[in-house]
C-alpha cells in the first residue's frame, strides 16, 4: 500500500496512527478529528484505506463506529490487535499535576490510577490530541493520558508508564476499503441482520451457524434508531464468505432475516 492514503481519528501519536503504521508501514497517515470524518472521507474517496477502533479489551465496544459501518459502502479487510500501554504525560517544566485529559475510552482504562492519585479527569476527543493541547497551550498544571509514541512526537515529559489498570489491555482495529480478499483458512466475517420482532427469531439465524459448525466470535445489538427497541445485530465468525459452508449457512439466515450485510471477509489479527 506504498503511496496510498490511510486516514485515522486522533493527532499524530494516538494509538489508530500506531496501528495504521503496523498494517500500512510505507502509507501516507492522514489524521481526522472525528469517526465521521473518516467515513465521509471514505465515501468520497480522499482517502484510500481507514484504520478505526472497534473494541477495547476492557471497556468494550465503539458503538459510533458500529453504527457507520451500518451505512458505509466499504468492507473490513483486515484487523489488528495493539497492545495499549498508557502514559502519564506532562510539559518538562511542569509544576503540580492536579488533573488529567484524554480520551473517555483511555481515561476508564486507567479509572484506579487516576483516582489512587487524585487527579480530576477531563475527557477530550483524543489521547494524542490532549498532549498536542498542553503543548501549545503551555499548562502546567495538568497531564495528559497517551502513548510514549505522543510523548516523543510532542517532545513531552513522561511522568510515569504502565499506568493501565490492567496489563491484558489490547485494542481491535478494523481496516476499512475496496480491496477484495481471498481465504487464507485463517479468516474472520463481519456481518450486520436485522430480525422481525417475534419470538425465536434470533435463536432460530444462531442455529444455522450451529448446524454448520461455525464458531461465532462476537455479537453485538445497536438499536435500529428507527423503531423503539427494535435492534440490529453485529456478528462476528470464523470463516470466509467464499467458502462452500459459509455460503450455505448465509443462504440460510438470510430467509430469516429482514435485511442482511456482509461488512468483510479478512484474515483473523493476532495478539502478540
Amino acid at each position: 500500500m506504498k503511496g496510498k492514503k490511510i486516514g485515522f481519528q486522533g493527532e499524530h501519536g494516538a494509538y489508530s496512527e500506531i496501528a495504521a503504521t503496523r498494517f500500512f508501514p510505507d502509507s501516507d497517515l492522514i489524521p481526522m478529528k472525528l469517526f465521521q470524518d473518516i467515513f465521509d472521507a471514505l465515501r468520497n474517496d480522499s482517502i484510500d484505506c481507514a484504520v478505526v477502533p472497534i473494541e477495547n479489551s476492557i471497556e468494550g465496544s465503539v458503538n459510533e463506529i458500529y453504527d457507520l459501518l451500518l451505512d458505509t459502502e466499504k468492507k473490513i479487510s483486515g484487523e489488528i490487535f495493539l497492545k495499549i500501554n498508557h502514559c502519564l504525560i506532562a510539559l518538562p517544566n511542569s509544576t503540580t499535576v492536579t488533573k488529567v485529559l484524554s480520551h473517555p475510552q483511555a481515561l476508564a482504562q486507567c479509572r484506579n490510577y487516576i483516582k489512587k492519585k487524585n487527579l480530576d479527569a477531563i475527557p477530550t476527543y483524543d489521547t494524542a490530541g490532549s498532549v498536542r493541547l498542553l503543548k501549545e497551550k503551555k499548562i502546567l498544571d495538568t497531564a495528559a493520558i497517551a502513548s510514549m509514541k505522543a510523548a516523543e512526537f510532542y517532545d513531552m515529559k513522561i511522568l510515569d508508564e504502565n499506568i493501565e489498570d490492567r496489563r491484558n489491555n489490547f485494542t481491535r482495529f478494523l481496516v476499512l476499503s475496496n480491496q477484495k480478499t481471498t481465504p487464507t483458512k485463517t479468516d474472520r466475517t463481519s456481518m450486520i441482520f436485522g430480525l422481525k420482532h417475534t419470538p425465536g427469531s434470533l435463536y432460530s439465524v444462531m442455529q444455522e451457524f450451529n448446524n454448520n459448525k461455525i464458531n461465532l466470535t462476537k455479537i453485538e445489538s445497536r438499536p435500529t434508531k428507527e423503531k423503539p427497541w427494535e435492534y440490529n445485530f453485529y456478528v462476528d465468525f470464523e470463516g470466509h464468505i467464499e467458502e462452500d459452508n459459509v455460503k450455505k449457512t448465509l443462504v440460510n439466515i438470510e430467509k430469516k432475516c429482514t435485511f442482511i450485510k456482509i461488512l468483510g471477509s479478512y484474515r483473523r489479527g493476532t495478539i502478540n
